[in-house]
Parts: C-alpha cells; sequence; structure tokens
C-alpha cells in the first residue's frame, strides 16, 4: 500500500440522531413539530435557528389537506407561520428553505414530486418512521455498526 493513501473516509455516509424526551404533553401543533425535529436531531437542543420546524410544519399541515408545494409556497408559509407565532425572520432565505426540505428528505419524511413538495406519500409521521426511518435508514446504519463490531472483534478478541 501507497503511504499516505487513504483507505476509509471519516465522512459519515449517513447519520441519525434520536433522543429521547419526556411524553409529549402540548397540544400546540408547532411545538410538537419542534419536538419531533428534536427527537430526530433535525434540531440542536438551544438552537435559536428552527426554520426547519416551520418547513416540516407547513408540510405536515398541507399533508392533511393532500396538497403538494413548491419551495415558493414553502417560504411564503414560513414566513406566515414564524409571523403568526412572533418568531424572528431568519432562515427564511429561499437558499436555507431548501437546504431544510433536503434535509427533510434524507431522512425520508419528505419527497420531491414534478418540483413539488409534500410529506412522504401522505403518511402519518408514524408511518414514515416505521416504514422508512426505522425499517430501512435505522437498520442499514444498525448494520454497519454490526461490522464494525465484527471487525473490531477480529482485531481485539483472542481466540
Amino acid at each position: 500500500m501507497k503511504a499516505g493513501k487513504k483507505v476509509s473516509s471519516d465522512t459519515p455516509l449517513f447519520e441519525l440522531t434520536l433522543r429521547k424526551y419526556e411524553k409529549p404533553q402540548t397540544r400546540k401543533e408547532r411545538e410538537m413539530v419542534k419536538r419531533l425535529c428534536l427527537s430526530l436531531g433535525l434540531l440542536q437542543p438551544g438552537d435559536s435557528r428552527d426554520v426547519v420546524v416551520d418547513v416540516l410544519h407547513i408540510l405536515f399541515k398541507s399533508g392533511k389537506r393532500k396538497q403538494l408545494l413548491s419551495v415558493e409556497e414553502i417560504e411564503k408559509k414560513v414566513i406566515i407561520n414564524r409571523k403568526l407565532h412572533k418568531l424572528q425572520l431568519q432562515g427564511i432565505a429561499q437558499s436555507n428553505i431548501r437546504r431544510q426540505i433536503k434535509r427533510l428528505r434524507n431522512i425520508m419524511l419528505v419527497e420531491k414530486v414534478k418540483s413539488r413538495y409534500r410529506i412522504s406519500e401522505f403518511l402519518s409521521a408514524s408511518e414514515i418512521f416505521a416504514e422508512k426511518i426505522e425499517k430501512f435508514l435505522f437498520q442499514s446504519v444498525i448494520q454497519r455498526v454490526k461490522e464494525y463490531l465484527a471487525a473490531a472483534d477480529e482485531l481485539f478478541t483472542r481466540k
């Protein structure tokens, strides 16, 4: 092997953060979506840059009506949502809205259909988690961790 040649990358192929909080107690929509974002690692505790909450909130509401939204429509609704909740209009640039949509797409909560976006297959949040995150994403991460554990066992376990 050549000196300095990289064998593997330290950049993860996929990253999944899950957090456990107390049981849901709020009936306020935005607060519930914020807790969900925190639980799924989309938002860091104490983070004031929380436009991802508004994007997901808007998409959940449009999903209830089986509506697909363009980026421009999401942006307008995010602004209205933030004003309604008396929040600063930070992070509302279209480039940031697109970035937040991409993050939601990466964990399969949101999908793109002909340049418009929706909650995946208009499923419920519980169904999306069970079918896409738990069965697909989570299992693939667990499988890879098991491969690393087996490799570590081979290297460090005496036989």
